[in-house]
């Protein structure tokens, strides 16, 4: 069974997200969405509720696909959570060149710490390669649309989160 981890910290999952679950799923027979526990980002939203956000926008791709999604939250190495979840694919996305200078940096320390676990690269959508949570969510705290970035749902979230 071919195993990948698409791992990031999805706050809030967007449009971009989607787009590489979507196609990722056609490489891999399970893939492991791993949400990244990272307290130095200061996400927006907590880690349950980027989980069960994940969860639904997934459903639907299962539904359709017939495939195996997992999410998964994590907190040490990738590389580790790669291990632990039985991962011998990392899928990352790539919008830019900037993405890529770092994503080459975590590919080489990745190879060094376990050499049987590969990483592909996905370019995002040209629809969907500005998009970036960061954005969404300043666009969004400046009362700006975010409708084309994330689903309906998103929005939602997004809005109750930030009316508080």
């Amino acid at each position: 069974m071919r195993i990948g981890l698409y791992p990031g910290t999805f706050d809030p999952v967007t449009l971009g997200h989607i787009d590489i679950i979507q196609r990722a799923m056609a490489l891999v027979d399970r893939l492991v969405i791993g949400v990244a526990i990272n307290r130095d980002k200061g996400p927006l939203f907590t880690l349950e509720e980027r989980v069960a956000m994940i969860e639904a926008e997934c459903a639907e791709i299962v539904a359709r696909t017939g495939g195996e999604i997992v999410v998964h939250p994590f907190e040490n190495l990738l590389i580790n959570c790669a291990q632990d979840v039985g991962a011998g694919i990392i899928i990352r996305g790539l919008r830019a060149v900037a993405d890529f200078e770092y994503e080459f940096q975590m590919v080489g320390m990745n190879r060094a710490l376990d050499s049987s676990v590969e990483t592909v690269f996905l370019m995002a959508d040209a629809r969907r390669q500005a998009i970036a949570s960061k954005l969404v969510k300043e666009i969004a705290r400046l009362g700006g649309d975010v409708s084309r970035f994330v689903t309906p749902p998103v929005v939602e979230a997004l809005t109750e989160r930030l009316r508080r």
